[in-house]
């Protein structure tokens, strides 16, 4: 093949090298705009799986950077005048210089034509002469930008200020450095890549750049290569202590704003992108020169194996996107936690340390205890004693009380609409259904959303509390949970708005009925969906009566028995639709700013606070962000939560989305998470209230992480418990906890242990003589110590 690449980083030389060693008689040539001796940067990380790949495609590349890493596998934490140090992390280093040079020599070794301080030809003249164009041009690419009809980027510019800088002090292992100075909270992201020096990354709000005066030479353009040294000499002396003598080092380093890159596609006729041109993720998770690499080496691996050039670029594509996407799902939490890093400036220290190491979502308790378990059961203690609590044990079985009524664990079953009920009915589906879930565990198990009318019903086949033969009914199913189980149950209510009069799940979501259909109402004349019925603009006189409907229902609700009640005010329902300016355009005293928007929810709310026992909570569901543009985003959810608590809110339930099916949600685990996060730091911790993360949440050891970390009290689950009723049961035993937190009823009792299963059970025996030296310590920990040759840890990052 003829191949033209453009850009001379560490991923286009590596795929040149890459395509010689397969096939000498590849004519390969390389432009680089920057001179061989231009480097920027100081040292990139790798993870032992990354290297591992390095090793088997390239020995001779692989072998030279493993005699010039810097190992170690401890992360320090500086936080409140406190180093936490957590071990067993598992990371490799080097000077991004070296890493350059040996690329540039295994190149000039293989015979690629690489031509520095050179501007590669027009790309229209490339695509034209050559096999295949290779744009590894950064994260400003002009190929990308000339074809961005085909590729299209998407370009997200992210509010931080951070600057790339080294110094000469040599870090034992990865620093994080988080300095609450009096002008807000600063971080220092450090790690050492050789014998004589560290990368020393600053990083901060732009509030806090600003009130730093960093903003003096914001508007001073610097030539390529000149750094801004009045910002250095002023983090010199605000981190003064954390250099201790050393000098800070600079190369082309000024302010910058990380921007995270993202294409349609990475392909267009026979041009392809790769590395940041393709994509990018936070320096807070990973390396860009280590996802360069990896891109590298699929693309030469697909071009080796497929004869068709179309086919092996849309099966590079087809690798690697995944692998790129659930990096950047990471990275995306990682770098929103650190723009928030000032909210949880109260954490104590060791609380921190565990929330900072699980921010990506990637290392969780369970995986903490395999690396460090001294550092894990530290921050079971710490829950314990934070929380006035005798015993240590899972955070998931701590008790939690929310208002007035004490739950034996931290677990919710979810809201799940059945859509099986009669006339607003519930039967024995409804009993078995949430009977199994109290009896499977869980703390608190809640109901559907039960509908306040029939009019408010999102189906035919949804529940109801406006007849006294639905009341009955739901007392045989509360009194049922109160006498088999240890379980409390509570009652969500709410009223469909626009998404109802439409068909049962399984017979169409969210599509209109087409016989015994109703009119639904919302707060202005606007449709869910394009299929979807047009509502009425509901009146002052219907708001009236739909108030009293909610005010009725939480009335029967109480004479029922329910232990608590949660206004459900998200999912695009009809409280819901009045909070979205998407869904509410109305232009009276009920619409506009989010003050009016929220006007008639808190009518309710507070009408529904004022027949409900004030000895049992009242819990509020919300949507922190619409997931669309112009509607309501996570700063908007301060203000409802606020709001919402301001009126006696005892809890407060952080969903999302929903409220249109033009949404965009930003799927993923956990990803609902980082909202309620933000709520319980900002709102609810401050004023006593509980806050319930949901969303996509399934394993014990992310509920453990999401608690122990401080984003949440309390957990609900839904689709995990339909594929295991008594899923909490069968957490509390895998973790080997017998207490309190969960009881088996005396029926199920001899099912508390599991059962023993097939070969993969058995006890291996001792097959070797000699046992394997450790590469680590025996508690866990490898310092980085220039001169002293260390082994390879063993756990990768």
């Amino acid at each position: 093949m003829k191949i033209a690449i453009v850009g001379g980083g560490p991923g286009g030389l590596y795929f040149a090298a890459l395509m010689k060693q397969l096939d000498p008689s590849h004519d390969i040539t390389l432009w680089e705009r920057n001179a061989a001796t231009d480097t920027f940067g100081f040292g990139v990380v790798f993870s032992d799986e990354t290297l591992g790949g390095i090793g088997n495609a390239d020995p001779v590349v692989a072998e030279y950077m493993s005699r010039r890493f810097a190992r170690w596998s401890d992360i320090d934490i500086h936080f409140r005048g406190e180093t936490l140090i957590v071990g067993g992390q598992g990371f490799a280093a080097m000077s991004r210089k070296e890493l350059l040079e040996l690329l540039q020599r295994r190149c000039a070794e293989l015979g690629v034509d690489v031509r520095f301080s050179t501007l590669a030809p027009p790309i229209q003249e490339l695509e034209a002469g050559y096999d295949l164009v290779l744009a590894s041009d950064g994260v400003n690419s002009q190929i990308r930008a000339t074809y961005a009809q085909s590729f299209g980027p998407s370009l997200d510019p992210r509010p931080n200020k951070f600057m790339w800088l080294g110094t000469d002090q040599v870090f034992e292992a990865f620093k994080f450095f988080v300095k609450d100075t009096k002008y807000g909270t600063m971080q220092i992201h450090g790690y050492p890549y050789s014998d004589e020096g560290s990368t020393f990354i600053v990083e901060m709000s732009p509030d806090v750049w600003e009130a730093a005066g960093f903003d003096e030479t914001a508007t001073e353009v610097f030539a390529p290569g000149v750094s801004d040294e009045k910002a250095i000499s002023k983090i010199r002396d605000i981190f003064a202590e954390e250099l201790a003598g050393h000098e800070v080092l600079a190369n082309n380093s000024k302010w910058l704003n990380f921007t995270t890159v993202r294409n349609r596609s990475w392909r267009h006729g026979n041009i392809v992108l790769l590395g940041d041109a393709a994509h990018t993720a936070h320096f807070s998770i990973g390396s860009g020169t280590k996802l360069a690499m990896e891109d590298s080496l699929a693309l030469a691996a697909c071009l080796h194996e497929h004869q068709d050039l179309e086919t092996a670029l849309a099966a590079y594509e087809t690798e690697r996107r995944p692998v790129v996407e659930s990096t950047q799902r990471a990275a995306q939490a990682s770098l929103e936690w650190f723009e928030r890093i000032g909210q949880y400036r109260g954490q104590e220290p060791t609380q921190f340390a565990f929330n900072l190491l699980t921010r990506s979502r990637r290392i969780t308790q369970e995986n903490l205890r395999l690396r460090d378990p001294e550092f894990a059961g530290a921050v079971d203690k710490h829950f314990a004693d934070s929380q006035g609590l005798p015993d240590v044990a899972p955070a998931m079985f701590q008790p939690y009380r929310i208002g007035g009524l004490e739950l034996k664990n931290r677990i919710i079953v979810s809201p799940m609409d059945m859509y099986s009920a009669t006339d607003g009915v519930p039967g024995n589906f409804h009993l078995v259904h949430l009977g199994s879930k109290a009896l499977g565990g869980a703390g608190l198990v809640m109901t559907e959303m039960v509908c306040v009318s029939a009019e408010g019903r999102i189906t035919p086949g949804c529940s109801g509390l406006y007849t006294d033969e639905q009341q009955h009914s739901w007392k045989s199913i509360v009194d049922f949970v109160h006498e088999r189980s240890t379980a409390k149950i509570g009652l969500q209510i709410g009223h469909s708005g626009r998404k109802g009069s439409t068909r049962l799940m399984w017979e169409g979501i969210d599509e209109p009925l087409e016989i015994g259909n109703w009119q639904p109402v919302g707060p202005s004349a606007l449709p869910y969906g394009a299929g979807n019925q047009v509502p009425r603009e509901i009146d002052t006189t219907e708001m009236d009566r739909v108030k009293a409907d909610f005010v009725d229902a939480a009335r029967r609700g109480a004479e029922a028995g329910f232990d608590l009640l949660e206004v459900h005010a998200a999912h695009g329902y009809l409280l819901s639709s009045f909070l979205s300016p998407i869904s509410n355009q109305r232009t009276d005293k009920y619409g506009g700013s989010l003050e009016n928007r929220l006007r008639f929810p808190l009518e309710v709310f507070d009408a529904v606070r004022a027949v409900w026992p004030a000895d049992r909570p009242i819990t509020v569901r919300i949507s922190a962000t619409d997931w669309i543009e112009g509607g309501n985003n996570s700063d908007d959810s301060i203000g409802i939560a606020q709001a919402f608590v301001d009126h006696g809110a005892a809890g407060i339930d952080v969903s999302t989305g929903q409220i249109s099916k033009d949404e965009k949600p930003a799927f993923g685990r956990s990803y609902q998470t980082p909202f309620a996060d933000r709520i319980r730091q900002e709102v609810a911790a401050p004023a006593g209230v509980a806050v319930i993360a949901v969303g996509a949440i399934s394993t014990y050891d992310d509920v453990n992480s999401v608690l122990l970390a401080g984003r949440a009290d309390l957990v609900a689950l839904g689709r995990t418990h339909l594929y295991d009723p008594q899923w909490t049961l069968h957490a509390a035993a895998e973790q080997e906890y017998h207490g309190p937190g969960s009881q088996w009823i005396p029926q199920f009792r001899a099912g508390r242990r599991k059962p023993p299963s097939g070969r993969t059970d058995a006890v291996r025996p001792r097959l070797s003589l000699l046992k394997e030296p450790d590469s680590i310590t025996p508690d866990g920990h490898l310092r980085w110590t220039p001169g002293v040759a260390a082994a390879e840890p063993v756990l990768t990052q």
